[in-house]
């Protein structure tokens, strides 16, 4: 199971490098819900779509540094660069903690954070 999930997490996240947003919310549940710690909630496909809409109006690069899975969670330690308002490539260090449900992205916590 570990291993399946590390493969949709991978796969999902390839869709996003791709600007194929709605092929990655293909894999996340209709009410996924994303947490970014001291931040905000997004409740539900529609509003993660709105995020990516404004977030990534250019894909995202990530890279990630380790990968770790054990039965419903998947976590994935790396960076991911992208481009403020300004247009301004901008790095992040971040630490996702996905939790799976039926084989779909069900629930992120998200730690990110401006690399120095």
């Amino acid at each position: 199971m570990s291993l399946h999930n590390k493969a949709i997490l991978e796969n999902a996240n390839a869709l996003i490098t791709e600007g194929d947003y709605e092929g990655f919310l293909s894999f996340c549940t209709d009410d996924t819900e994303w947490t970014f710690v001291g931040d905000k909630i997004l409740q539900g496909k529609e509003a993660v779509r709105e995020f990516m809409a404004e977030a990534y109006k250019e894909p995202p690069k990530f890279h990630v540094e380790h990968l770790i899975a054990e039965g419903e969670f998947v976590t994935a330690l790396g960076k991911i660069s992208l481009k403020n308002q300004e247009g301004k490539l901008i790095d992040y260090a971040y630490c996702d903690v996905w939790r799976l449900r039926d084989g779909k992205l069900h629930e992120l916590k998200a730690f990110v954070i401006e690399a120095r």
